[in-house]
């Protein structure tokens, strides 16, 4: 072999054994929430999902309305309107968290407070959940209808939305009432899908109190993650919550079980709405906030075992009176769809943390 072979082969040599730049965060670990606009009917935003697997979105977090899918008892679950959103997902290889929530007035413990109710029992909701996990878990009946469509089953379900506050469920105190859903949600998960998780609804506000309402009611072993809604003022404070957060796990045994931001959000909506002070900001604000946040988040995974963070949300409309009408890393105003500073940084920011 003459010299220059040689170091033609050397070089190849190196080429294949040298790894890949390694990423510093799991795949799936940064994630957006998906509704508003882009779950409308007959929206024209399809394209977004495009948009969102470019821009360093590895996981989507997604309502599945029970009210909209059985909205009268003893019949057919109609799949239409989720279909479409997990077939968006699965073309991009998006996993996607879907938060089951909203009673139908049929199983409503007071059908006076809308979808916001308390279900009367549990065997309604897990039945429902059941029939998710057949359509969507890994031997889901939309694989099997689909069978060109990229197989990303659905193993991690987040049971319920805030349920500490009232707007949410209706029976307060709520720790009773929602760790026996969340029992017997995570008892149908793992007798229809074995390898499923059930994720705590999302916690917001004084969150590690709520979460230590729930493991005296008896929650401890009735969900695999726990989930926090961390809406503060500032970054580090998020942070802050999460170890406020871990403290209780670690007094109840739970030390090792990760958690889940399944909403993390600054609006852009300050001179715009009565959102609280200190946490609606401007649009360099709400840039400037994310920018750390993923900075201190990504630097903490570790050591707080942060499984996933879900930036709220995507696409918003503008306009009305809730301050999350401005959280939109892309915004509908008026006929027109923006793009937010907040974007930029999001995309490098998922470029850096996944290379």
């Amino acid at each position: 072999m003459t010299r220059l072979a040689l170091v033609v082969a050397a070089l190849a040599a190196l080429l294949v054994a040298a790894p890949a730049e390694a990423r510093s965060v799991p795949r799936g670990w940064l994630g957006a929430q998906v509704d508003g606009p882009l779950t409308a009917p007959d929206n024209p935003f399809g394209s977004e999902w495009d948009l969102m697997a470019a821009s360093g979105v590895e996981s989507v977090r997604v309502a599945f309305d029970w009210r909209a899918a059985q909205p009268k008892e003893g019949e057919p679950i109609s799949f239409d309107d989720i279909d479409e959103l997990v077939i968006a997902a699965a073309a991009r290889r998006l996993p996607v968290l879907p938060v089951v929530h909203r009673t139908p007035r049929w199983a409503a413990a007071r059908p006076g407070r809308g979808p916001a109710s308390t279900p009367r029992g549990t065997a309604a909701y897990t039945s429902f959940l059941t029939a998710l996990v057949g359509r969507y878990g890994p031997s889901g009946s939309l694989w099997a209808e689909q069978p060109a469509l990229p197989r990303v089953p659905i193993r991690d379900w987040q049971i319920w939305n805030e349920p500490n506050l009232p707007r949410y469920w209706s029976t307060q105190p709520f720790a009773r009432s929602y760790v026996r859903l969340l029992k017997a949600s995570r008892r149908a998960l793992r007798a229809a899908d074995p390898g499923a998780r059930a994720i705590l609804a999302g916690l917001p506000n004084e969150s590690w109190i709520a979460l230590r309402k729930l493991y005296r009611a008896g929650g401890r072993g009735a969900f695999d993650a726990v989930a926090l809604h961390p809406y503060t003022g500032r970054p580090r404070n998020v942070l802050r919550l999460i170890e406020f957060a871990r403290r209780e796990m670690r007094r109840h045994g739970d030390g090792r079980k990760p958690v889940w931001l399944t909403e993390l959000s600054w609006p852009a909506s300050k001179g715009r709405t009565r959102g609280a002070p200190g946490f609606v900001t401007t649009e360099k604000g709400q840039a400037a906030r994310l920018e750390l946040a993923l900075r201190l988040l990504a630097r903490a995974r570790k050591r707080l075992l942060i499984e996933r963070v879900v930036w709220y949300t995507w696409l918003s409309r503008e306009g009305a009176v809730s301050s999350f009408n401005w959280s939109g890393l892309r915004r509908v105003r008026g006929r027109r769809l923006v793009t937010a500073r907040s974007f930029r940084v999001f995309r490098a920011a998922a470029r850096r943390l996944e290379r």
